[in-house]
């Protein structure tokens, strides 16, 4: 059982506290005229070179940094996460994804027992599968080869799949592997989101991939029952076999729904939703696209990242300098948002991905001892491709509120385009603007600037820039699945580093319970309402109100529907 002492009482902690006054009086533009200090700065691992010099921070910053991850056993943790001790307290689990992309011959105990030799058991299965249905040993019921996957799932059975699906399809050796072949998300019970995904599609030739651990989800299933209507109604009850496989745990209720128990694809417990991308969730609609071998090379660089996070010191450690720094910029600096800013539109689905692993793993109230406390925890994360982005809410970055930002840039891109009398390339001209932002922020400009440049003095104060603003650099050599493992993996650790020093649990999410529940309230009483005429009862005035209003305005809905499918 962990100490219910919190971080915020340690020494480590009060000392940054009258720290951060010494910082605050303190200017990047200073700060970055330091060279020994950006120098220190500066680490590059397994191609990927970190730059955090445009931090408000100095080398003595860190060394207590570092001070408050010991007084936090931050070490500690770490190595009860990788053997498999029950961190996430309130659940009763392990925390392993890790042992999702571990090597075949890894050993990584849960309740003392190897789990990597299950999860290569999954792994070959998928590579078994996804192989015949890719060569056309495996057809649907009429005969036709299966080219076209729709992936159902939400939240982490969506996002984390999504993001990596993104990143890789304008990647060349990923684009030769998956050529005739397309691959869609479903995710939301929004009736839109099923017709956008079914457009197009032949029921002949599509193969649907059900997600849902427990086979339960509310979402999901309403979703899987209605592609299912939809590969029914044109094939036949008995082609739901051919064309339908799961992704779960309950097996039972597989069955139930019609799809061979053999064509389900398992994961654990011990493996949270938002940190499932590198199970079956993620390898199985993955691998049916692109081929295991591309997949097993995603999971490699994530693995790479691991091992690093495992066993490098911290003052070498990408992940821990980043949660560290991340601590630093909301405990201490107030900052309560993180801009994530990939200058790759491969990436453009990246910062979605982690708004959902940071913010349902670190907004939290109380510590893992249930004890309320007296700091923020989590940081509210956004972002949007550069140069897009800078066309939209750059303006408050530079000159609004403070935000943080992550630059990721990528050296080559995936995509090069040259034109001839062009004064540089589009991606050059792309990592022009990756370049100058972060020394935008940093440095900003000042009246006298203006001034010297003749400005006219009405306008000085509004085109003066305060700089001072604190960000990172990230450059990735390349963006293949290697390197997109490999980012995926730097921000999952980042993120339970910061949850680690704070003292919370960020590996449970029960602040998505209550509006499902109170939603299953509301179902039940549209059921009665539409089929009974039920007025309207059990709720306050104003939900009272929206419900009956709702109801009134679609009365047109059939009490007693026959079943209608989306078309477009």
């Amino acid at each position: 059982m962990a100490s219910s002492t919190l971080i915020c009482d340690s020494e480590p902690w009060k000392e940054l506290r009258v720290h951060v006054e010494d910082i605050k009086k303190t200017h990047l533009r200073d700060l970055m005229n330091d060279t020994s200090r950006c120098h220190s700065m500066m680490m590059e691992f397994d191609g990927i070179l970190l730059d955090y010099s445009r931090q408000r921070a100095t080398t003595g910053t860190l060394n207590k940094l570092f001070n408050l991850a010991e007084a936090a056993r931050v070490k500690e943790k770490i190595n009860r996460m990788f053997n498999g001790e029950r961190i996430n307290s309130t659940e009763n689990r392990s925390v392993l994804h890790v042992a999702l992309r571990a090597p075949r011959d890894a050993v990584i105990n849960s309740d003392g027992k190897n789990v990597v030799p299950e999860v290569w058991q999954v792994l070959d299965k998928i590579r078994d599968f996804s192989e015949r249905v890719r060569s056309g040993a495996w057809v649907g019921a009429t005969g036709k080869a299966l080219k076209d996957v729709v992936a159902i799932g939400i939240g982490g059975s969506f996002l984390g799949p999504l993001f990596v699906h993104t990143a890789l399809q304008t990647e060349a050796e990923a684009i030769e592997c998956a050529r005739g072949r397309q691959l869609r998300f479903l995710a939301n019970v929004d009736p839109i989101d099923v017709a956008r995904n079914i457009t197009g599609l032949n029921p002949e030739t599509t193969l649907v991939v059900v997600v849902s651990k427990t086979f339960t989800t509310a979402e999901t299933m309403l979703n899987a029952r209605t592609l299912r209507e939809w590969i029914s109604s044109a094939l036949g009850p008995q082609a739901v076999a051919k064309h339908m496989v799961a992704v779960s745990t309950n097996l039972k209720l597989v069955e139930q729904f019609g799809i061979d128990p053999n064509n389900a694809f398992a994961f654990w417990d011990w493996v949270g939703g938002r940190y499932s991308v590198c199970s079956a969730v993620g390898v199985l609609p993955l691998s049916l696209q692109y081929g295991f071998p591309i997949v097993e090379k995603f999971l490699k660089g994530a693995s790479s990242v691991d091992q690093h996070f495992y066993s490098a010191p911290f003052e070498k450690n990408v992940p821990v300098l980043l949660g560290l720094l991340s601590v630093w910029n909301v405990s201490f600096l107030g900052y309560s948002a993180r801009a994530i800013l990939p200058y790759s539109q491969a990436l453009e689905k990246f910062a979605p991905h982690i708004q959902q692993v940071s913010m349902e793993s670190n907004g939290k109230g109380v510590s893992i001892d249930g004890v309320p406390l007296p700091y923020e925890t989590g940081e509210i994360d956004f972002g949007e491709p550069g140069t897009n982005g800078q066309h939209s809410f750059y303006q408050l970055i530079h000159q609004g509120r403070v935000i943080p930002c992550d630059f990721i840039g990528v050296v080559k891109s995936q995509q090069p385009v040259y034109l001839k009398d062009e004064v540089v390339s589009n991606h050059d001209e792309l990592m022009s603007n990756f370049f100058a932002q972060p020394d935008a922020l940093a440095y900003g400009k000042t009246p006298e600037q203006l001034r010297k440049e003749n400005v006219a003095e009405y306008l000085v104060s509004h085109k003066t820039f305060s700089g001072n603003r604190p960000s990172l650099s990230i450059l990735l050599p390349s963006l293949n699945a290697y390197n997109i493992g490999q980012l995926l993996a730097i921000y999952e650790h980042r993120v339970a580093v910061q949850g680690f020093v704070w003292g919370i649990n960020s590996f449970d999410q029960w602040g998505v319970e209550l509006g499902k529940s109170l939603a299953s309230q509301v179902r039940k009483q549209l059921h009665a309402s539409r089929k009974k005429g039920e007025s309207v009862e059990g709720f306050n005035f104003s939900t009272k109100t929206l419900i009956t209003t709702y109801l009134e305005a679609s009365a047109d809905v059939p009490s007693d529907p026959s079943t209608l499918l989306p078309k477009i």
